[in-house]
């Protein structure tokens, strides 16, 4: 005679967790894009901590963090089409040269950089 053959014990289904640091679109680190929730005040925010960038969007009680990274990835892609329709380049990049901009450095003299060194 024998034991009865027992049942397994079912298992724990995993919950995944939703991230809530993201990589930011402008400066490209990954994990620098924290995203802070508002229930009370039904806003959500983000900040990147290395360029600084933030955004802003209304939320719902349902809002998770992932929501408002998707919102400021559409609302910087609206802003690239908007631009790119009006043929308007950012005033950052507009593709000129400025001292401003790279500063007053001098260049090497020519005969310093012959490629006949010897080695």
């Amino acid at each position: 005679m024998g034991k009865r053959k027992s049942s397994a014990k079912p298992q724990k289904k995993i919950k995944q967790k939703l991230d809530i640091t993201f990589s930011c679109l402008f400066c490209n680190h990954e994990k620098s894009v924290i995203c802070t929730l508002d229930k009370k005040n039904s806003l959500g925010e983000l900040h990147c901590k290395i360029c600084g960038q933030s955004f802003q969007t209304a939320i719902h009680s349902l809002s998770q963090p992932v929501d408002i990274y998707s919102d400021w990835i559409d609302a910087c892609e609206d802003l690239a089409e908007e631009a790119e329709a009006t043929g308007a380049v950012p005033e950052e990049d507009n593709g000129e040269y400025s001292d401003e901009e790279y500063g007053d450095k001098k260049r090497r003299d020519p005969a310093l950089d012959s490629d006949d060194d010897d080695y």
